[in-house]
């Protein structure tokens, strides 16, 4: 595999659908992980990125065009102890809870499989950062249909331990546009992580479709300590 340019991926496709970065800072200093949302719906395109707690949770930006909330608002970011949990969906909570009571990434996963929308039958993508004492590994998830037959389903679960600066790893849910959209394929992709928080943030926002993104979410975490920053970016501003 080689290693890509985040931007010239994110900027190849008009509709990657939903996606998570994981990896390590280029000073090897900060775990960093981004997750963002696209829409082509408007009932997709209505919602926010809002802090809850040390997570995020999705929001209707307009309550009143809200149509069916099951799969788009959701907690997509929640910390649990060292552990910090990034997903396309309302799995996040499935690893929190199952985690919280010993069991492990996988075996949370593996009571959930991929989304109920037919045709598309979008795959559930999830990541988990496990930082202590200055150790830092980090694993990616997807769960998905069997080549769009929902018969069965796939599970793939990729480990990163030991990450190297620069580097990071970047799943998302379709391989572009299409109907019905075409699921991610192959391992996560292999990419460069470079600059700091807000250059990072703008990088992604920046090669994001212009008229299909939605939100992002970025956090750089001090591998030593712990403390970490947070940026969000909402193409609709409210005051939430």
């Amino acid at each position: 595999m080689k290693m890509v340019s985040l931007a010239n991926e994110l900027s190849s496709t008009t509709y990657p659908g939903r996606g998570i970065v994981i990896g390590r800072s280029k000073d090897g200093k900060k775990a960093v992980t981004a997750y963002f949302i696209m829409g082509r719906s408007e009932n997709s395109r209505n919602r926010v990125f809002v802090e809850d707690g040390e997570g995020i949770r999705t929001q209707a930006f307009d309550p009143s065009k809200l149509e069916d909330p099951s799969l788009i608002i959701y907690a997509p970011v929640r910390v649990l102890g060292n552990k910090t949990i990034v997903t396309n969906g309302d799995q996040t909570d499935t690893i929190y809870e199952l985690m919280d009571k010993q069991q492990t990434f996988e075996q949370a996963l593996r009571t959930r499989e991929f989304e109920p929308d037919a045709p598309n039958y979008t795959p559930r993508i999830s990541g988990i950062m496990h930082i202590e004492k200055g150790d830092y590994n980090y694993a990616m998830s997807i769960l998905k249909s069997n080549n769009g037959n929902p018969d069965a389903c796939n599970r793939y679960t990729f480990a990163y331990s030991n990450p190297i600066p620069g580097e990071g790893h970047f799943i998302h849910t379709y391989m572009g546009d299409g109907n019905p959209l075409p699921s991610f394929e192959g391992e996560p992709t292999w990419v460069e992580i470079d600059g700091d928080i807000d250059s990072f943030t703008e990088m992604v926002w920046s090669n994001l479709n212009e008229d299909n993104k939605v939100s992002l979410f970025v956090r750089f975490i001090d591998i030593e300590t712990g403390k970490y920053e947070t940026r969000i970016v909402n193409k609709n501003k409210c005051n939430c």
